[in-house]
């Protein structure tokens, strides 16, 4: 059984015909995303809102209409994936390096959807590196900073030379051993100078569609 397949499949109940959707980034989202582009070539009218180059060129290649965030007012419904889920719908996003724009557009939704398989389940974040969005003029003085508030960093790379978000910045993957407080950490690290955003999405899942002991379909929802 594909538990992303699933999961990613059924958050296209909560889409409704004529909705702009936030159309987020990754593995298990694709899934959603190519639904949604079965039911366009059907006739189903939408507006997508890409969080990433990668998701923008796949929605093209499927026909889904695109829409820029600066041209609407609001998004009816976002739906993305996550690194890691805690047990208040707590996130660690940005394993694929779009977490800001994906936070951008998470933000402007009415609702936000994220789809996640049973793995990324946790009792509390940390586990999975945070992702920390950062420029790239003194980042090694950033990772210092980081360092202070007692995380590992790492600046993520890719082929041997520093991976570059959409935006033109750094990664720095930070191990944050089992985060006690994401609410804290995610505004402390915000204040470091250099320091875009980073990964954690605090209180900003309405529903959580993952896969429960039992193989079944379930969707959390906060609060």
């Amino acid at each position: 059984m594909n538990e992303k397949k699933k999961v990613g499949e059924k958050a296209v109940d909560y889409v409704r015909e004529g909705m702009v959707v936030g159309l987020g980034t990754g593995t298990t989202v694709f899934y959603t995303i190519s639904k949604l582009g079965e039911l366009v070539q059907q006739g189903f009218s939408i507006k997508g809102v890409p969080t990433s180059e990668h998701t923008k060129k796949l929605a093209t290649e499927l026909g889904i209409p695109l829409i820029s965030i600066n041209e609407i007012e609001k998004i009816d419904v976002a739906i993305d994936g996550a690194d890691e889920v805690d047990s208040e719908l707590n996130l660690i996003k940005g394993g694929g390096g779009a977490l800001l724009r994906e936070k951008i557009i998470a933000k402007a939704a009415e609702t936000f959807i994220v789809v996640a398989d049973s793995n990324k389940i946790v009792e509390a974040l940390g586990t999975f590196p945070l992702p920390i969005e950062v420029v790239r003029f003194g980042y090694e003085m950033t990772m210092k900073h980081i360092l202070e508030l007692g995380g590992s960093p790492k600046l993520r790379q890719k082929d041997g030379i520093p991976f570059l978000t959409d935006n033109g910045n750094y990664i720095i993957d930070g191990i944050f051993t089992k985060i006690k407080d994401p609410k804290i950490l995610e505004r402390e690290l915000n204040l470091i100078p250099g320091v875009v955003d980073n990964g954690l999405f605090v209180g900003m899942a309405d529903s959580v569609i993952t896969i429960d002991c039992h193989q079944n379909i379930i969707a959390k929802v906060r609060g």
